[in-house]
């Protein structure tokens, strides 16, 4: 095959990758953009135990801070003082919930309607920390590729990651529980527990894993790791 051949074929696979991408994107927003108006009352059994953990996950963060999948703002009155924050948010629904909690916020902070996986808005290597909390498991490994990659390009060098997901428990009785809830999860919030974000970023180039933990049981995973 002819060497103009060959990046034609490489276009178009590119061009095919970036197409699936960005209809999946769209289906993730369009259900945001409706679940975002129940978001919070289906979320508070949950949310009982995350705001425990909340104070912690973002109180020591300091310096530019991006939280992709800001949602409704949950993170919002955690933060320090000593921190200028940029949330993004793929549904403009969600991220309108969010700027009513900005009022208890005592830093800098921007709300940005973007996109994690393309991040037009946002320039490269700006940020001291990238925070998320489930983002990634709502996203197929296409998608989440992508995300990871641009964490990678907007991140300092020396820069730093704090990623909370979901996964499968090993515990048989727990991951009973787990595929009860499986159906219901997928289909309102799109997320899955079996999303393989851990293994996505130790395939970086540029970002590297330095720790991983548990919130809860084996199934609320923490990854922490530095721009290398």
């Amino acid at each position: 095959m002819p060497a103009n051949n060959n990046v034609s074929h490489e276009i178009n696979e590119i061009s095919k990758v970036n197409m699936k991408s960005h209809e999946k994107n769209l289906v993730l927003q369009t259900k945001y953009n409706v679940t975002a108006y129940f978001y919070d009352i289906l979320d508070y059994p949950w949310e009982r135990i995350y705001r425990k953990w909340r104070p912690t996950l973002v109180g020591d963060l300091r310096g530019k801070i991006l939280e992709a999948g800001v949602g409704t703002g949950r993170n919002l009155e955690f933060y320090h003082e000593d921190v200028e924050l940029v949330g993004i948010e793929l549904s403009k629904q969600m991220l309108s919930k969010a700027e009513k909690r900005i009022k208890k916020s005592r830093y800098k902070v921007r709300l940005i309607h973007e996109d994690a996986t393309v991040m037009q808005s946002i320039d490269s290597h700006q940020f001291d920390w990238i925070f998320s909390t489930f983002m990634c498991c709502v996203m197929s490994d296409e998608i989440q590729k992508l995300a990871i990659e641009q964490f990678g390009r907007v991140l300092k060098q020396g820069g730093r990651f704090r990623l909370l997901e979901i996964v499968y428990s090993k515990n048989k009785k727990i991951r009973k529980r787990q595929d009860f809830f499986t159906p219901f999860v997928e289909k309102i919030y799109g997320a899955r527990f079996d999303r393989d974000t851990l293994r996505h970023i130790e395939r970086s180039s540029n970002l590297k894993v330095t720790n991983t933990s548990f919130l809860k049981d084996d199934t609320y995973l923490l990854i922490e790791g530095i721009r290398v």
